[in-house]
């Protein structure tokens, strides 16, 4: 399948037609290794939701409280990532290579500095990030100290980041993924070795999954540095040139990933604070709605990761077939694209809906939580369709370098919708009521992105 994907991918800078079947292969060659990825991912979230709560529900409610501010920090990583591997996607549909390699070495620079900036701030904020998210004494200091832990390893979160998604563009989704799942093989023993055999409890959690980190980001640079066909760049000797071969950014790279990350990285920074608000919302319910709530989100993820794995194939071949100036060929992998991906994430929502008890159980031995979280998890099962629609949707986009207008529509859908209607349902329908607001907006949002996609204005080139 990977020789296949990538003969297919050689069609776009080739300019060659495709048929409608090898569209859909190519497509599909390209997410399956990213959908086993991301649900490996959401395997080792399970395990290590599973290994702290049976450590009880203050572990549980700890890690909870911090959790959607390390999201936030992840999609402000992940936004400069993009700023620079999506410019590297249009190269390579350009059959500009040395620009590629040349916007590769720039951002290894800018990553790195960017990881040192929010890395130092994490840390000087997290004495204080649990009491300004409404927690109480009895959780503060475990959801300091795994904070603190976790964002000690950012820098290696950010440069795996970077590498993944420069292979991922240049159409090798193989190597990261099977990365990513040595990545949580790695997590779950080392969790098992730092909370269980040494005794660390929730300090524990954070190490481990700090060193998978480490480990992934090395190998992950190793491939794309060493190892990559394109884009490796000490394996081949191009013209010594300072302006090609210099790490130092140049204004015309930077201006360009800022123009495509700015974007995005307001897009997280501002979701990511709505998602903080949402956890002041939670909050007061008690520990048993704050456990809830987070176990309930793992178990979710595993129902929206193969959508996540689908829009990364979808950023890559319109990042490529938009660089190409293939207009058609873009299009029609777009509207492909989201099909499949609403056809795979309305399964995943079925299944969520009629197994939710037993994926709580799995996490979690504490009835309450149970059962509460079941009630979440089919609240939220009539809106993955579209959550299909909006992840998908926004990967194309993202491809093609439209970032600031979904964007914006994506936080008027969350603050406008979201947050007014999960304050309002909270008080009187708990935390069922929150996870009805959710089900609302995110219905709400995939359906805009799709009048959007269908218009056809992400196309124009920027």
């Amino acid at each position: 399948m990977k020789k296949e994907g990538t003969d297919l991918l050689s069609y776009i800078r080739e300019g060659r037609e495709m048929t409608q079947g090898e569209k859909l292969r190519l497509i599909i060659s390209l997410s399956i290794p990213s959908i086993l990825a991301q649900i490996s991912a959401t395997v080792m979230f399970f395990i290590d939701a599973s290994m702290v709560g049976h450590l009880g529900a203050r572990a549980s409610a700890a890690i909870g409280l911090v959790e959607t501010t390390g999201w936030m920090m992840g999609g402000l990583a992940s936004a400069v990532n993009m700023g620079f591997s999506v410019q590297v996607a249009h190269a390579i549909g350009a059959n500009d290579f040395e620009r590629a390699r040349r916007v590769l070495r720039q951002s290894l620079v800018c990553s790195l500095l960017w990881a040192l900036l929010t890395t130092l701030a994490a840390l000087l904020a997290s004495p204080f990030l649990p009491f300004w998210l409404g927690g109480t004494e009895e959780i503060a200091h475990d959801a300091t100290l795994y904070f603190a832990i976790f964002s000690a390893f950012g820098i290696f979160f950010q440069m795996e980041g970077l590498a993944g998604s420069m292979l991922k563009c240049s159409g090798n989704m193989k190597i990261p993924s099977a990365l990513n799942i040595l990545m949580c093989g790695m997590d779950v023993v080392f969790n098992y070795l730092f909370i269980y055999i040494l005794g660390m409890g929730v300090a524990g959690a954070a190490i481990g999954t700090g060193v998978s980190m480490l480990i992934t980001a090395a190998l992950m640079l190793y491939f794309l540095l060493v190892r990559s066909d394109i884009l490796g760049i000490y394996k081949r000797k191009e013209k010594r040139d300072n302006s090609w071969q210099s790490f130092r950014p140049c204004k015309d790279v930077v201006n360009i990933a800022v123009k495509i990350g700015a974007p995005m990285g307001l897009q997280h920074l501002l979701m990511g604070g709505a998602q903080v608000v949402s956890t002041l919302i939670v909050a007061p319910l008690g520990t048993i709605a704050i456990a809830a709530h987070s176990l309930a989100i793992t178990v979710e993820s595993l129902c929206y990761m193969p959508g996540y794995g689908i829009a990364e194939a979808a950023t890559t071949l319109v990042g490529q077939s938009f660089g190409a100036g293939q207009q058609v060929l873009t299009r029609s992998f777009a509207r492909t694209s989201v099909v499949l991906g609403m056809l795979v994430m309305t399964v995943m929502g079925v299944l969520m809906w009629g197994f939710a008890p037993e994926l709580m159980m799995v996490l979690t031995p504490v009835d309450d939580i149970i059962a509460v979280g079941s009630d979440c998890l089919r609240i939220e099962a009539f809106a993955e369709p579209m959550f299909a629609a909006a992840i998908v949707c926004n990967g194309i986009f993202v491809g093609a370098g439209d970032t600031l207008k979904p964007a914006v529509m994506s936080l008027l859908s969350m603050w406008g919708v979201r947050l007014t209607l999960a304050a309002i349902l909270a008080g009187t329908y708990g935390l069922p009521g929150v996870w009805t607001a959710m089900a609302i907006e995110l219905t709400f949002r995939g359906l805009i992105f799709l009048i959007r996609l269908f218009h056809g204005g992400w196309m124009r080139k920027k």
